[in-house]
């Protein structure tokens, strides 16, 4: 995954400093003598001051204005200038995307380093005394790949860097002028930044993940259905073509029945060979334990299973569909059995969330794009709890009946869980859903007609690994 940078400008791309600018003109005419236009000067920011100074003062007198002009600045200039619109929320987007922030400006970087902590501006870096292709010198040390700015000069900072120019007309130039002087895109302002950035993020890991794929030859793909696996598949007929993949769904008590019809039909409109290999995960005595390392049994087996097929059927590598999120959710015993039989895993090596998962998914047509989150049937059973197959049936029959019921009422729940707790059980749904399921005697019933002596509704609603929260010490299954 390549790092995200983006670097912004400062004056007039992220704040509106013409407030404070003119008031230090108007200080600085004051002191001098000198006559000067502080409305015309501001109308004109972007250029490094010397340009503006050589205006207003002969060539012998501007070292000394320049340097009062700096001091003037940090009392006259700083807590009256605000942000524009949306340079907050640009800035968060690039940390939303786990990306680096720096503002290269062409201002005096003391000064432009006080804007920055005054505003509390989200930034890594700041790099003064910078203007045009010379910008380039702190984009190409920083990594970016995106410079935002409002001014022609950005823009040849940019190109000199090979970033993606992206300009905005908040400043003195028009966006016409900024589409003749090269940027690759303009918006109206920041506030279309995000949405923006969005994109161009989930086509970078995109083509990232394309790469990867068509690196490796030929995948088995670990299939469970679900959004991910789904996902993945679909990239990699798009990668290798369908001759080069296989789809390998495990076929074992803690998967759900309802889940193999509809893998098959998504593996089959795809054109890829589909196995169904069995799995045993209750033959091993730390899955049956059911401790907070189960999940490490259970993919130790998938892959043991499916790895020696792959090998089998001539495919050179084994993927599961973890993604970004996975990762950093924390506790995931299952990636470390993953990661020590050398499963690929494209989804994460792209950067690749669940959000952006189903947004790709969206855009190429697949069904699953929307599929709620359907982990294994041994995730609804409470840490402690011996995992066997009558208690594996048990939450299957209490969660088909559950649906059952809310299709009867009309109650919009596309997540249900029906977490064991032993004797009891305590039913999740899709947090809007809650008052309701709570209010209705049948789907209560239907819950206790599964098998469970007694029902509780969390008023929390469904959270993915809220098993997890159970653990009275996570870390130790690290």
């Amino acid at each position: 995954m390549r790092p995200l940078v983006v670097g912004f400008d400062l004056d007039m791309t992220l704040i509106d400093t013409r407030p404070g600018i003119a008031a230090v003109w108007d200080a600085l005419s004051a002191e001098t003598g000198v006559v000067i236009d502080s409305a015309a000067a501001v109308a004109r920011l972007g250029p490094p001051l010397d340009e503006e100074l050589a205006v207003w003062f002969p060539e012998a007198d501007r070292a000394a204005a320049g340097d009062r002009f700096r001091a003037l600045y940090p009392s006259l200039a700083v807590e009256t200038v605000p942000v524009l619109a949306g340079a907050r929320e640009a800035v968060a987007a690039v940390r939303r995307h786990g990306g680096t922030v720096v503002v290269v400006t062409g201002k005096y970087e003391p000064n432009a380093r006080l804007h920055v902590e005054h505003l509390g501006l989200d930034v890594d870096h700041v790099v003064g005394w910078l203007w045009g292709p010379g910008k380039a010198e702190a984009l190409l040390e920083h990594g970016a790949t995106v410079y935002v700015g409002d001014h022609v000069g950005d823009i040849e900072g940019a190109r000199a860097a090979g970033a993606l120019s992206v300009a905005v007309p908040t400043g003195p130039v028009g966006a016409e002028e900024l589409r003749r002087a090269g940027a690759d895109v303009v918006l109206d302002d920041l506030t279309a930044f995000p949405a923006w950035l969005d994109g161009y993020v989930l086509r970078r890991r995109l083509a990232d993940l394309h790469e990867h794929l068509v690196s490796l030859g030929s995948v088995a793909i670990a299939f469970s259905g679900g959004a991910d696996s789904a996902f993945l598949l679909a990239a990699a007929v798009r990668a290798l073509g369908a001759e080069n993949v296989v789809a390998a769904t495990a076929v074992s008590a803690s998967l759900p029945g309802s889940e193999l019809d509809a893998a098959a039909r998504f593996a089959a409109d795809l054109g890829v060979r589909h196995v169904f290999p069995a799995t045993d995960e209750l033959s091993r005595e730390g899955y049956r334990a059911n401790a907070g390392d189960r999940c490490y049994f259970c993919k130790a087996e998938l892959l043991d299973v499916v790895g020696p097929l792959a090998a089998e059927l001539g495919v050179g590598h084994v993927a599961t569909g973890t993604n970004a999120d996975d990762a950093r959710a924390g506790f995931r015993p299952g990636i470390a059995a993953a990661a020590e039989r050398a499963a690929v895993t494209p989804l994460l090596d792209a950067g690749l969330t669940k959000e952006q998962v189903r947004a790709a998914s969206r855009a190429w047509g697949l069904a699953t794009w929307d599929k709620p989150a359907a982990a294994c049937l041994s995730s609804r059973v409470a840490f402690g709890l011996e995992i066997t197959p009558a208690r594996l049936a048990r939450v299957e029959r209490a969660e088909a009946a559950v649906r059952a019921a809310l299709s009867d009422q009309a109650i919009a729940a596309p997540d249900v869980r029906v977490r064991d707790l032993g004797d009891r059980a305590r039913l999740e749904v899709t947090a809007s859903a809650v008052a309701a399921v709570a209010a209705s005697d049948s789907v209560l019933e239907a819950v206790r007609a599964a098998g469970f002596a007694d029902v509780e509704v969390d008023p929390r609603g469904f959270r993915s690994g809220a098993m997890n929260e159970l653990l009275p010490d996570p870390e130790r299954f690290r």
